[in-house]
């Protein structure tokens, strides 16, 4: 009769395994099992066949092992140092965070394997998420900068998140961008006259500061036409016409509003001058800068924080200019 084949590699897989189980067995079903010439007895041939099946099984299993190890290995290490890949940015699951900064690579991330091909990196600092993008692969992002990419820290403009301006030009570059659009709001609606005159509310330890008839909070309210001749009077430490032209005037077009766009006192302008209905002749708006800002104070604090954890830091803070903001204004005046 026919003897029953035994798989010996499965039984030697299971030695492999655990080998004290495996030579503990009853001394028949472990001769039946390695018997390889059938002559009912353990003999050199078959401790040799099987001692080279256990061999090969040991080596597979601590191959299994050492593959699991590197395996979780490399995951801890992209966990850690999170790089971005080029076919990152056409996921629907990649962002660009509004704070980013452009740095060379550092060296844990051009050492790692993990990282090789990387062009930046997300990491996290005081509740932020943090876009680094590495020098050399600015343009991989198609991103646009002001006032160009020789800066660490940006931030992103609030009409285009595809342009970021640097942290040191923000508020100043936004003040003009308002001031241009103020502008062009003015020519597209036919004016013949327009003046844009920057203000700045003085800084008190008292509210008594400022005494307005109307509804006036100090510093982050709003200030209503009741309270613009104090303003304008009292309590301004800093007056500048920002800008100022006659027009010939004609029929007006609808602006496309940026910067400006979420500002009550603009869209009620638009309307009523796109009305031909209700003809008006003059308008003179008090605007808050702050309103059309894109760093609320709130945020401030945050990238402040962030900063100061990166080890960036200049002769101002991003909270003393966002309060700043807060105090400054454009009156907004315009002829038809």
């Amino acid at each position: 009769m026919e003897k029953k084949k035994v798989d010996l590699g499965a039984v030697a897989a299971g030695a492999g395994r655990n080998a004290i189980a495996f030579l503990g067995k009853a001394k028949d079903t472990v001769v039946k099992a390695v018997d390889q010439n059938d002559d009912g007895s353990l003999d050199l041939k078959d401790v040799s066949a099987i001692a080279e099946t256990i061999g090969n099984a040991a080596k597979n299993t601590a191959a299994v092992i050492k593959d699991s190890a590197e395996s979780r290995s490399r995951e801890m290490e992209l966990k850690a140092l999170r790089p971005i890949f080029l076919e990152d940015l056409d996921s629907a699951d990649f962002l660009l965070s509004k704070l980013i900064r452009i740095t060379d690579i550092d060296k844990r991330h051009a050492e790692s394997d993990v990282c090789q091909g990387s062009i930046g990196y997300i990491s996290e600092q005081k509740e932020l998420r943090i876009v680094n993008i590495f020098r050399d692969k600015v343009d991989a992002f198609g991103l646009s900068f002001y006032p160009d990419v020789d800066s660490e820290v940006y931030y992103a403009d609030p009409s285009d998140r595809d342009k970021y301006i640097a942290l040191d030009d923000y508020f100043s570059y936004l003040k003009v961008a308002r001031v241009n659009e103020l502008q062009k709001i003015a020519q597209d609606l036919g004016a013949k006259h327009f003046r844009v005159t920057y203000k700045e509310q003085k800084t008190s330890f008292s509210r008594n500061a400022v005494k307005a008839k109307g509804n006036a909070k100090v510093p982050s309210g709003t200030i209503t036409a009741d309270a613009e001749h104090d303003l304008s009077a009292s309590a301004v430490s800093n007056v500048e016409v920002a800008a100022e032209m006659q027009c010939l005037g004609h029929a007006p077009t609808e602006p496309k509003l940026c910067y400006l766009q979420r500002e009550p006192s603009i869209q009620s302008l638009i309307t009523l001058r796109m009305d031909k209905t209700s003809p008006m002749l003059h308008q003179k708006y008090t605007l808050k800068l702050s309103n059309s800002s894109g760093i609320k104070e709130k945020d401030a604090v945050k990238i402040d924080a962030a900063l100061k954890a990166m080890k960036i830091s200049g002769n101002t803070t991003v909270i003393n200019e966002a309060q700043n903001e807060s105090r400054r204004f454009f009156e907004y005046e315009i002829d038809f």
